[in-house]
């Protein structure tokens, strides 16, 4: 079994350097720049993927080890010989037909791979939590780490179920087991696959289908920069610690004038409340249920937006040495990658 502490002599930065790692969520868009950001830092990786996920955005000599977080035999084989778990699987919707999925991913999933993590002996977890499970600030006081909420208070089953998952975490850590939590804001980049949330609002806004906008505002970071704190998060994360991995606070009309920019069009002026856009959530959430496409649109969302999603990471860059590039760079290659794959005919 592997030891769950360095040797001695040894520090935890040492322990974790070249240390075989598994990505759970690897063919996702976050999990796929995990994948690539370990194997850069010179770390063996496992790829854990469902049978019935896309491969497309991982690398063709990865290691492969299908599984589902609910199958605990699969658990068990991925888990084999790997010291390090970065578990990274989410549902990342804002709307589902059936919510129960939601819960049965983000929180039984979350509490099976840790479970057999500690079984496996595996020395560190980092596990991929979200600024979902923190209650928003503003741009004035942005919310940090410090900043959890309950269940009871997030909105929408999305941001329920990863605050319940990220409580779960949490408590097992400061049972004494080996986790550090971290909490990506909004990543942007190539290969959002789906797309996630962000991602399909980069699409419509690139295609000039959103002539206008709400206030309401959000953390930005590139998904390689996101990648590339859960590799400092392994090596230099204290358990039992959350760390916000994040970018900058940008509104959503500086980022729909920013994509509008980079596209050659005119940036969306018209400003709406959100009370005026309800109707329309009500009637794509009525089509969405009868063919189970997302809305574009939903009541949860709206709620959300009544909030500025604002944060600071300044936690991760004074103790991980974290950092992200500016949030424009991540339009530019979300866009170039979305063009690449036709999405922007």
């Amino acid at each position: 079994m592997i030891e769950s502490a360095p040797a001695p002599g040894e520090t935890a930065d040492d322990a974790a350097r070249g240390a075989p790692v598994l990505v759970t969520g690897a063919s996702g868009f976050l999990g796929s720049a995990l994948v690539r950001a370990f194997r850069r830092a010179g770390h063996p990786v496992r790829a854990m993927v469902r049978a019935t996920s896309p491969r497309t955005t991982l690398e063709p000599d990865c290691d492969i080890a299908v599984g589902d977080l609910l199958d605990p035999p699969s658990l068990a084989a991925a888990l084999d010989g790997i010291a390090i778990l970065v578990h990274a699987a989410a549902d990342y919707r804002l709307w589902a037909r059936d919510p129960g999925e939601l819960y049965r991913a983000n929180v039984e999933g979350t509490r099976a791979i840790l479970a057999a993590a500690q079984a496996a002996g595996v020395r560190r977890t980092v596990y991929t939590s979200s600024v979902a499970a923190l209650a928003p600030g503003t741009l004035e006081a942005p919310s940090d780490e410090r900043s959890s909420q309950s269940p009871a208070t997030a909105i929408g089953h999305y941001k329920r179920s990863k605050t319940m998952a990220d409580h779960l975490a949490y408590e097992m850590a400061a049972a004494g087991h080996p986790i550090v939590i971290v909490n990506p804001s909004t990543p942007i980049g190539p290969r959002d696959v789906k797309p996630t949330p962000t991602g399909r609002v980069i699409v419509e806004a690139a295609m000039g289908r959103m002539p206008a906008f709400v206030d309401t505002g959000l953390n930005l970071a590139h998904v390689d920069d996101v990648a590339e704190g859960h590799v400092l998060a392994a090596r230099h994360g204290r358990p039992g610690e959350r760390y916000i991995l994040g970018g900058e606070n940008v509104p959503l009309s500086a980022m729909l004038a920013e994509i509008a920019r980079q596209r050659g069009r005119r940036a969306p002026k018209v400003r709406l409340p959100i009370g005026a856009i309800m109707p329309v959530a009500a009637m794509a959430e009525a089509a969405a249920r009868l063919t189970g496409r997302p809305p574009f649109v939903s009541f949860d969302a709206l709620r959300m937006a009544r909030h500025h999603m604002f944060f600071t990471d300044a936690k991760a860059r004074g103790e991980l040495g974290y950092s992200a590039r500016p949030w424009q760079e991540g339009v530019a290659d979300a866009l170039a990658w979305f063009t690449d794959q036709g999405m922007l005919q």
